[in-house]
């Protein structure tokens, strides 16, 4: 099994580097890290199902994830791999809808477990900490769906005949 990084330290440092908490403090981050719950899972261990409800966010502190989607007629197809300090199950914050992707470990791993109720609780009691991470959030959406619109365009150009 491995090994958490130290303390609360070690996961202020892991949570510090994802874009959501980038612009806390350490104390405003060490209340993020206070509700969440590490916890250790075994290689090839399924965190959650595509169609599971979505409950939490996650924040890779040692091991991997294979983030994958079941697409018909082709299986399951990865969609990222998250190492320390990857992150994943964001849009459960914000929406009630099921997962949208299969999460399993590739390696023994351990993760921080956010769960929504709790990390709302917090915005709630410390709105300053709930805006900070509500903007970044909402920039690093920004990021992904210029991404994806790349993409889009990129295969798109890609099937249009010459």
């Amino acid at each position: 099994m491995v090994t958490p990084p130290g303390p609360s330290s070690g996961v202020r440092d892991i949570l510090s580097r994802v874009p959501f908490f980038q612009e806390l403090t350490a104390a405003e981050i060490d209340r993020i890290a206070s509700i969440g719950r590490v916890v250790p899972y075994q290689k090839d261990m399924v965190l959650f199902h595509e169609g599971d409800a979505g409950e939490a966010f996650y924040v890779v502190l040692a091991g991997a994830i294979r983030i994958s989607k079941s697409v018909p007629g082709k299986g399951d197809q990865t969609l990222a791999f998250m190492e320390q300090g990857g992150f994943f199950g964001e849009m459960a914050l914000v929406d009630d809808f099921p997962r949208s992707a299969t999460a399993v470990t590739q390696q023994d791993t351990l993760v921080l477990f956010i769960e929504r109720r709790a990390l709302l609780e917090v915005f709630q009691v410390e709105p300053v900490i709930g805006r900070k991470v509500l903007w970044a959030f909402c920039r690093t959406l920004s990021i992904r769906l210029r991404e994806t619109n790349d993409r889009i365009v990129a295969l798109s150009a890609m099937t249009r005949p010459l």
